[in-house]
């Protein structure tokens, strides 16, 4: 692999990686700062467990805007990830059941018995990670205080009761994913999600990735920042503006799809600490691109020595399609394995195989088995795409073009 920095069409300075052949990634990864209001981000990509892309350019902070004297985005800086946390925590569940500790089918009351009112009878385990527990919205929502307490959000949940007969269709369950899982883990394990992933995956992989940020690496953290998405063409195919239905039931203060992200009210700030260092597995995970593709790289295959975390029979939970079509949250075509997202028009990932989770406002991190690609990109730019981002779409697109042309 060849070191390399560039300043092509943009005065950004990109630093990092690239294997000869995977160059168009690199292309695309200036151009989303030339192009696609990019302030600070990373990309790294490992093929068959071997890492042939690690880029990374622009500041830290995504607030900081033009300022010659902001801090760079380093090679260790690591974002806040948001829904690209959700995969991350849904292989814990995976793999307890990979190793005989957890039943995917069986109810969710026999860890949690607290959860059995309300008509939560016979929500499965896998209800939780398919988002068919019916369960996206709070009626009271919670503080921001309440959220990260460990206490209020299963508490919340026991009592709620389901917005549609368990089962039956799915919803994207944006915020309450945090509490329901974080919370099964806890009862089945006596660990918290958060510290399963520290023990089990994070550190033996050596990886650079949080749910649950200590204080130590507060400062390796940057700062989150709302952008305008970039205009056509240089959106890489995908509607930047919703359709009025969708920005209607955004706008819509009853609205199921509003509910499910005003589960918390009002909004928390990302940016700070006590957030960062909260477990919420379903926003508020931290990582670096190129531990987010290591940790993806490793569910499909070995990795510098490391057995790999999925056996064939749990990959193949992880992609099977599980809930598919109109999602009643997000009003838009969604597919879901155990946990993850799938491809599809809504959210195209790698190839029709492969899974993963995108992140709202940009990350995303994904594999697939066939070409046994693994993709991981941050960024501190936030733009308004839920399942899909222009920037992580141009990054996929090169990885993709990049990946036939190396064999």
């Amino acid at each position: 692999m060849r070191r390399m920095s560039g300043k092509r069409e943009s005065v950004v300075d990109v630093q990092g990686t690239v294997e000869d052949g995977f160059e168009p990634v690199r292309d695309a990864f200036m151009a989303n700062f030339a192009r696609r209001g990019e302030r600070g981000a990373a990309v790294a990509v490992y093929r068959h467990g071997r890492k042939v892309v690690d880029l990374w350019g622009g500041t830290r902070d995504g607030d900081a805007g033009d300022d010659p004297a902001a801090a760079p985005w380093e090679a260790g800086t690591a974002q806040v990830i948001r829904s690209a946390t959700k995969g991350i925590a849904a292989v814990v569940p995976l793999m307890l059941h990979q190793r005989g500790q957890l039943d995917l089918d069986a109810p969710v009351g026999t860890y949690w018995p607290e959860f059995k009112a309300a008509g939560k009878e016979r929500v499965l385990v896998r209800h939780l990670l398919t988002h068919r527990a019916g369960l996206p919205v709070l009626d009271t929502p919670l503080t921001p205080a309440q959220a990260i307490d460990g206490v209020s959000g299963p508490a919340a949940l026991a009592v709620q009761a389901p917005a549609w007969e368990p089962g039956t269709d799915h919803g994207y369950h944006a915020q309450t994913y945090s509490w329901l899982l974080g919370e099964l883990v806890l009862r089945a394990t006596g660990r918290t999600l958060g510290s399963w992933v520290a023990d089990e995956i994070a550190g033996p992989l050596g990886l650079d990735l949080w749910i649950g940020l200590p204080e130590a690496e507060q400062s390796r953290v940057g700062r989150l920042a709302a952008v305008e998405p970039p205009a056509p063409p240089a959106a890489a195919g995908l509607r930047v503006r919703p359709k009025r239905s969708v920005a209607d039931a955004y706008a819509d203060p009853d609205s199921l799809t509003r509910r499910a992200f005003a589960a918390i009210t009002p909004a928390p700030d990302e940016n700070a600490p006590a957030y960062r260092a909260a477990e919420l597995p379903a926003s508020a995970g931290i990582a670096t691109a190129r531990s987010l593709a290591r940790c993806y790289a490793a569910l499909i295959g070995s990795v510098d020595g490391h057995s790999r975390l999925f056996a064939p029979a749990t990959l193949t939970l992880a992609r099977s399609e599980e809930s598919a079509g109109p999602d009643r949250t997000l009003l838009v075509p969604t597919r879901f394995g155990l946990g993850f997202m799938l491809h599809g028009p809504s959210s195209p990932l790698l190839a029709p195989g492969a899974f993963g989770h995108p992140g709202r406002g940009g990350a995303l991190a994904c594999a697939d088995p066939e070409s046994g690609l693994a993709f991981g990109y941050v960024t501190n730019g936030m733009q308004r795409g839920v399942t899909a981002d222009p920037r992580a779409q141009a990054l996929l697109r090169a990885v993709a073009a990049a990946s036939h042309g190396a064999g």
